[in-house]
């Protein structure tokens, strides 16, 4: 019986190696042509790979968490007799899968897909343990979706099909007997029970990013408190009188015209920190990016050129980010390229927070919630609309005094924003 390997395929610029973050089939599985086989990722891009023959796995190339290289063998299928195998060789047979960029918009179904990363969903506490985990779970793309969206690894659950597939039936009884009264999993679990959770996919690079700029950064972090009254009350005028085309307007997109007119003043701060070169780049372009949790974890969106869009376009493009990083069809472009970048938890934003730089970054801006406190007004006690701006900064680049100035200014333009929409 003839063989047909599947390598891992170029999938971006640059790249050497990816991680496997998951299979939707397992040896001995038989697969139609174009059906997905599995999925890597590399620099928080995810790429599902299909199969361009119809057979029978006979080989993986790894556990789910390994790294394979570039051209590695990724699958090999036993090819079914009679089948019309690619006439190309496997490496001609590679390169018709497109690039990531290229295939986040393809439409054909035998394209790679390119989205961002899902990481191997987070076991809840009513997960039962590893010790009942299967090696590699079989099972339909309906199924794997739908335990994905209930936060189930699918390596827990027994299945009743043909090598051990897991059908809906499965889940459904694996769901069922997590909420029966003393389930290792549920309440009533033993409180010595151990739960081990192997760290791979986007949840592996968001902790080897953190690690890279925790150890290469000497962070310090600056906290101003900011009046927000009349901001507020500008927004509220503003989104009472915007057009049916015009977007709600929050917060952020205030915040970042702000920091994008103070940036003007303070470029050392719009940068990036090549330490291995000795070599800091300040950038003309202000590429904001956006740190954004999502149900696949930390991704950080940017938005291109902020400083040449105005209150309504940025509000625009931040709720088109949002919305692509959500639902999964951000592009690797959309994902990378920042020159400094926001956090914001919203209106669980606390009151300080200390947010880590976004490596090779120099600087990030934090925003805490905003909360009604009294404060003195013109020897009054009033009520003002109030919050924190926590801000952390690469110390080998940026001095202490800059960074206050910095802040200082941006709180200036959120204090009278009338003063962030005159031209300097």
């Amino acid at each position: 019986m003839t063989d047909h390997v599947i390598k891992l395929p170029d999938v971006g610029e640059g790249i050497t190696e990816a991680e496997i973050v998951e299979w939707h089939v397992g040896v001995g599985d038989t697969i139609a042509e174009d059906e997905l086989v599995g999925a890597v990722m590399t620099d928080k891009a995810a790429v599902d790979i299909p199969s361009p023959v119809a057979g029978r796995v006979a080989e993986l190339g790894g556990e789910v968490g390994d790294m394979l290289a570039v051209g590695g063998l990724y699958v090999r299928i036993e090819l079914e007799p009679g089948s019309n195998a690619p006439a190309a060789d496997a490496d001609e047979a590679q390169n018709a899968i497109p690039p990531p960029a290229a295939a986040a918009t393809a439409a054909a179904p035998s394209e790679t897909r390119v989205v961002p990363a899902a990481p191997a969903p987070e076991l809840s506490p009513m997960t039962v343990r590893t010790t009942a985990a299967k090696a590699r779970p079989l099972a339909s793309p309906a199924v794997r979706r739908r335990a994905h969206e209930q936060g189930i690894a699918l390596n827990y659950v027994p299945g009743s099909g043909p090598a051990g597939r897991i059908s809906h039936a499965d889940l459904d009884a694996y769901i069922a007997k997590q909420l029966e009264p003393g389930y290792e999993g549920s309440a009533d679990a033993p409180i010595d029970s151990v739960e081990q959770i192997k760290v791979v996919g986007l949840r592996r690079q968001i902790a080897n990013r953190m690690q890279n700029a925790k150890r290469r950064i000497p962070h310090f972090s600056y906290v101003e408190e900011t009046d927000a009254t009349t901001l507020e009350e500008l927004r509220a005028q503003l989104n009472a009188n915007r057009n049916d085309d015009q977007p709600k307007l929050t917060l952020l997109p205030f915040v970042i015209k702000s920091l994008t007119r103070a940036l003007a003043d303070f470029p050392q701060m719009n940068a990036r920190f090549d330490d291995d070169a000795g070599v800091i780049s300040r950038f003309g372009a202000m590429h904001v990016g956006i740190a954004a949790q999502t149900d696949r974890g930390l991704l950080v969106p940017v938005i291109r050129n902020a400083q040449a869009l105005d209150i309504w376009e940025l509000a625009r493009e931040i709720q088109r980010l949002a919305e692509q990083a959500r639902s999964g069809r951000a592009r690797r472009e959309e994902l990378s390229g920042a020159t400094i970048t926001v956090s914001s938890l919203g209106a669980l934003g606390g009151i300080v927070t200390t947010p880590v730089v976004n490596y090779p970054e120099v600087a990030i801006v934090g925003i805490n919630k905003i909360v009604t406190r009294p404060m003195y007004v013109e020897d009054r006690v009033v009520p003002r609309k109030l919050m924190n701006l926590s801000s952390s900064f690469d110390h080998r680049v940026v001095d202490g005094f800059d960074a206050a100035q910095f802040v200082q200014r941006i709180r200036s333009y959120l204090e009278f924003p009338s003063t962030m929409f005159i031209a300097s």
